[in-house]
């Protein structure tokens, strides 16, 4: 009986996307921003960038109207040690075989997680999958994303093979097309 395979696949496909060819993420390496604004706010070891918010660190980038960077008040080479990012409004999280798109993120550089929240979308190769949660961890580059309700929560959407998946009432549903066969 294949409905067993069939089942575990598409829940493995809703509930965690990973990829064998991915690598892990260099959360070592550097992390370069651009904006229109950044307010350095010395005594909470905070800063506030603002507008065009562009960071990139190795192959990943994240885009968002604003985010507070966090860090630890240490400097190490003349560079403060950067923490954790908040980012909010539009928010995209671009790796090279997935883009992920929300209203809020969380990058904790120390767990090396980052999570996202509202609106969520995730796509990669070719199928889309919306939710409430996004929970990516960089070191093992698997992604979960689950159907928590958060207010701004996705409506829907559709996945470039042909399937849909949508959201409602708080769980992660869908519908994905089969290869069609001769």
């Amino acid at each position: 009986m294949r409905a067993p395979h069939i089942l575990a696949g598409l829940s493995a496909l809703l509930l965690s996307t990973t990829t064998v060819a991915q690598q892990p993420h260099n959360s070592n390496a550097p992390i370069n921003f651009g904006a229109d604004h950044i307010e350095l706010q010395d005594k909470a070891n905070r800063a506030i960038l603002s507008g065009n918010v562009a960071v990139k660190q190795a192959e990943m980038t994240l885009n968002s109207a604003r985010m507070t960077v966090a860090y630890t008040g240490q400097v190490i080479g003349g560079n403060p040690q950067v923490s954790r990012l908040d980012a909010s409004g539009g928010v995209i999280v671009k790796r090279p075989d997935q883009t992920a798109r929300s209203q809020y993120a969380i990058y904790d550089l120390n767990r090396r997680v980052i999570t996202m929240l509202g609106a969520v979308t995730l796509t990669q190769a070719g199928n889309t999958v919306n939710g409430g949660r996004l929970t990516m961890n960089l070191d093992t580059g698997r992604s979960v994303i689950d159907g928590s309700s958060v207010a701004g929560g996705s409506a829907g959407g559709s996945a470039a093979s042909g399937g849909t998946v949508t959201q409602t009432g708080g769980r992660v549903t869908g519908t994905f097309s089969v290869p069609k066969r001769n």
